[in-house]
C-alpha cells in the first residue's frame, strides 16, 4: 500500500514531519485492516486450489488463493452441465469474489470415471456443442475459467469410454473451446489479462500417451499437474504417493513430481505454464512387508484415504506411528511398526520443499487437492508463505 502526497507536505512544513505524518498515517490504516486483507501479497506464483462442496465458504481463506476450481461439471450428451446442488455450491464460491476481488473461480469439468469427453471430442459438431456450453455455463454463472479433467484420453481405467482417435480429438476439442471463450470474452468486456482461462488436470507418466501435450500447450493459460497419487490400490508397492524427487528406493519407472516436470518440459511447455500437485491427504496401505520402515514394501491391502486434520489428530507421532522423512525425495511417511501400517503424505516441510522446486525451476505454481481436506488452512498457508 502507498501513502501518496508526501512531497507536497514536503513543500508546506518540511521533510522531517511530512515522513512522519506518512508513517503515522500507514501505521494506523494497516492497523485498522482486516486481518485477511493485510495478509495478501503479491507473487507471481499461482495458488490454485480444488474445492468438491464439502467446506463452508466462511472457513476458505480466499486472500492466499489465487484461483479456487469447481469441482465438477460433467458432460451429458457433449454438452457441460451443473446438477443443481453443483450449481448451488458454484454460486456461493462465485459470491466471494465480492469480498475477494483477486480470486478467480473456474469451473472444471470431468474427474475420475467421469465419462463422455472421447465422445464429445468425436466430431466438429459434438465439439462445438462441448465448447458452446461450457462458454454459456462460465457466463451464466460469473464464472472466470474452465479446467478440462479428462481421465484419461486413450485410457478406460475408471471405466469410461476411450478411443484411439482421443489423441488428436483432444487437440481440436480444446481448440474449439479456446475459440469459444475468447468470442465471449469479446462480447463480455473480458480484454487482455481479463479473459477467460483454460487450465487441464493432467496427470503424466503413462497417461499421457493419449495426449499430445506440445499440441495443447498453446491453448492452455496452464497445465494442473496432478503430482500425487502415485502410488495408490493399483501399485504393487507402497511408496511416496505425491513425492519431489526419487529416492535410492524408488523404482526406475516410477513416477514423482520431478520427472513429470521434466516430461512436460521436454514436450516444450513453458515452466510458467506448469502448476506442480500438493496433496492435503494421505494414502494407507495396510499388511506392509517391514523393510525399510514399509517404504516401497509390497503390501496385503490398501486402505484408505485421510485428510490432514485427521493426520494430525490420529496418526503424525501418536498411536503408535513414527513419522520419517526421506531426505531424497524430499517426502514424509509414517510407520506403525506393531500393525504394519504405512502412510504417505504432504506436510508443510515437503510443501516448502516443493515451493522451493517451483522458484527454482521458474515453474507457474503449486495446486492442491483439495480444499476441504483442510479446513483450518495449515498446508495453504504453507503453500502461499513459501511461494512469496
Amino acid at each position: 500500500m502507498r501513502i501518496d502526497g508526501g512531497q507536497h507536505r514536503d513543500n508546506i512544513i518540511g521533510k522531517k514531519l511530512g515522513m512522519t505524518l506518512c508513517l503515522a498515517l500507514l501505521l494506523r490504516v494497516c492497523s485498522a485492516m482486516p486481518a485477511h486483507i493485510a495478509a495478501v501479497k503479491p507473487s507471481h506464483y499461482r495458488v490454485v486450489g480444488y474445492d468438491v462442496v464439502k467446506e463452508d465458504v466462511d472457513h476458505i481463506d480466499a486472500d492466499k488463493i489465487d484461483t479456487l476450481i469447481f469441482a465438477f461439471a460433467r458432460v451429458v450428451d457433449d454438452h457441460v452441465v451443473l446438477d443443481p446442488a453443483a450449481a448451488s455450491r458454484l454460486h456461493q464460491l462465485t459470491v466471494l469474489k465480492s469480498t475477494h476481488p483477486q480470486l478467480k473461480i473456474v469451473v472444471s469439468v470431468g474427474g475420475w470415471g467421469s465419462g463422455g469427453f472421447s465422445e464429445a471430442a468425436s466430431t466438429a459438431a459434438s465439439r462445438q456443442r462441448f465448447a458452446d456450453s461450457a462458454t454459456k455455463l462460465l457466463v451464466d454463472n460469473h464464472a472466470d475459467g474452465l479446467d478440462v479433467d479428462w481421465e484419461y484420453p486413450e485410457h478406460s481405467e475408471s471405466g469410461i469410454r476411450s478411443s484411439p482417435q482421443d489423441h488428436a480429438h483432444l487437440t481440436l476439442l480444446l481448440k474449439d473451446v479456446r475459440a469459444a471463450l475468447d468470442s465471449a470474452a469479446q462480447g463480455n468486456g473480458h480484454r487482455g489479462t481479463r479473459r477467460y482461462t483454460l487450465s487441464m488436470a493432467i496427470a503424466d507418466g503413462p497417461f499421457v500417451n493419449g495426449i499430445d501435450i506440445a499440441a495443447i500447450a498453446p491453448y492452455l493459460d496452464w497445465f494442473n499437474l496432478m503430482t500425487y497419487d502415485f502410488v495408490n490400490s493399483m501399485t504393487p508397492t507402497t511408496g511416496h504417493h505425491t513425492g519431489l524427487h526419487a529416492s535410492p528406493l524408488t523404482p526406475a519407472d516410477a513416477r514423482t513430481t520431478d520427472r513429470a516436470v521434466s516430461q512436460f518440459l521436454a514436450a516444450g511447455v513453458p515452466p510458467k505454464k506448469l502448476l506442480i500437485g500438493a496433496a492435503f491427504y494421505g494414502r494407507e496401505f495396510d499388511d506392509v512387508k517391514p523393510s525399510h520402515n514399509g517404504l516401497y514394501q509390497a503390501y496385503g491391502h490398501y486402505g484408505t484415504e485421510h485428510p490432514w486434520p485427521q493426520l494430525e489428530a490420529d496418526f503424525i507421532g501418536r498411536n503408535g506411528f513414527v513419522r520419517y522423512w526421506d531426505a531424497d525425495a524430499q517426502a514424509p511417511y509414517l510407520w506403525n511398526a506393531a500393525t504394519h501400517t504405512f502412510i504417505s503424505y504432504d506436510d508443510p516441510q515437503s510443501i516448502a520443499a516443493k515451493a522451493a522446486y517451483v522458484k527454482t525451476q521458474h515453474l507457474g505454481g503449486i495446486m492442491y487437492w483439495e480444499q476441504s481436506e483442510d479446513p483450518q488452512n495449515v498446508l495453504l498457508d504453507a503453500i502461499w508463505r513459501d511461494l512469496q
